[in-house]
């Protein structure tokens, strides 16, 4: 709520309540004023019972105040607390809490139905929370059980050079594993919750690619996967780094999800307003839930293949593509392939 908005409500309280108090006076006057004159016309009073008249008004006054405000202010007051009430629920950590929008004065509803979004939205930031410290729990015990079982085998005495060799290669693998996802669970944080300026210069895109490429070459060559690459030259000004882990992300997943003697294809294209690079591979493809929710943090869709990834680097990329006001998107047929589109502005 912005500074003029809260000035404005706050405005409208005051007049509401102000324009209770004087609808109450008023009634009150009014229905005492008939009171006593109709006492006078019915010989009740006289011209001498002066105390009596003013004992009457402060009894009417009161009495009729006492109801008016129990049947005009009811609601209002009522709702008043039970905001109240639902605050301090909130407070205490419980998110399950829903006021009533079903009041008549616009300003307490609006208050009441910003309260119920607040809440909703502080409710699916908990799920998040108690999700991301389940998934990085389950992400560091995997490896870190696996270390400490291999390290425990290589204790024993006659173990041969072989299994040793085996033993250490994949502790090594483990380890790195580990160093891999603290690395992307730090720079995902700070990505996400810092005021991150990241410092920008103008560098090869086309060049920059290619770079990537050969990083993965082992991997690609391993299976002897084809490579379709068509590249406009093309400069661009943004963050080298960050972008370098946009691409290898997305090549590392295409080359993780393509067959033996697979293709996977890479497009850059430069055009007046905005770079497009697509990547594309003819594998596995992903079905609708995995679609859904390929962006999510942690989350695998073939689990099968989860102890060559950790399930950050397309949440990861999407921050980083965000950062450069640009956008992510994904279109796959399950059995067929996948292909991401980045979009970047050149403005």
């Amino acid at each position: 709520m912005g500074k003029q908005r809260r000035h404005r409500f706050k405005k409208n309280i005051l007049v509401m309540f102000s324009l209770l108090t004087f609808i109450m006076m008023t009634l009150t006057v009014v229905i005492t004023g008939a009171l006593i004159i109709f006492m006078y016309h019915i010989g009740l009073l006289t011209e001498r019972s002066r105390a009596v008249v003013l004992v009457i008004i402060a009894a009417v006054s009161i009495l009729v105040g006492t109801v008016l405000l129990r049947l005009v202010g009811k609601k209002t007051i009522l709702s008043i607390v039970e905001i109240s009430k639902a605050a301090k629920e909130v407070s205490a950590g419980n998110f399950n809490v829903f006021l009533n929008e079903d009041i008549p004065i616009d300003e307490l509803r609006e208050l009441a139905h910003n309260f119920n979004i607040m809440a909703k939205e502080l409710a699916g930031t908990e799920i998040l929370r108690n999700d991301f410290v389940e998934n990085v729990s389950h992400e560091f015990k995997t490896p870190l059980s696996a270390i400490e079982g291999y390290s425990t085998l290589l204790q024993r005495k006659n173990l041969s050079e072989e299994k040793r060799f085996e033993y250490t290669k994949r502790i090594l693998c483990n380890t790195k594993r580990l160093s891999q996802l603290t690395g992307n669970i730090l720079l995902l944080s700070r990505l996400e919750n810092q005021e991150l300026n990241p410092q920008k210069e103008n560098f090869c895109l086309d060049e920059q690619l290619r770079e990537v490429i050969l990083a993965l070459q082992e991997k690609w060559s391993e299976k002897e996967v084809r490579l379709d690459v068509d590249l406009d030259s093309s400069d661009y000004y943004g963050n080298r780094d960050l972008l370098f882990h946009v691409w290898e992300n997305i090549l590392s997943n295409a080359v993780k999800f393509v067959g033996n003697c697979g293709v996977i294809r890479v497009t850059l294209r430069r055009y007046t307003e905005f770079i497009k690079v697509c990547i594309s591979d003819n594998g596995i493809g992903m079905n609708d839930e995995t679609l859904r929710r390929v962006f999510e943090k942690f989350y695998q869709g073939d689990r099968s293949r989860s102890s060559h990834g950790n399930g950050l680097g397309m949440a990861l990329s999407k921050r980083i593509v965000d950062i450069h006001s640009g956008k992510i998107t994904v279109c796959s047929t399950e059995g067929k392939g996948t292909e991401f589109t980045v979009t970047l502005p050149l403005t």
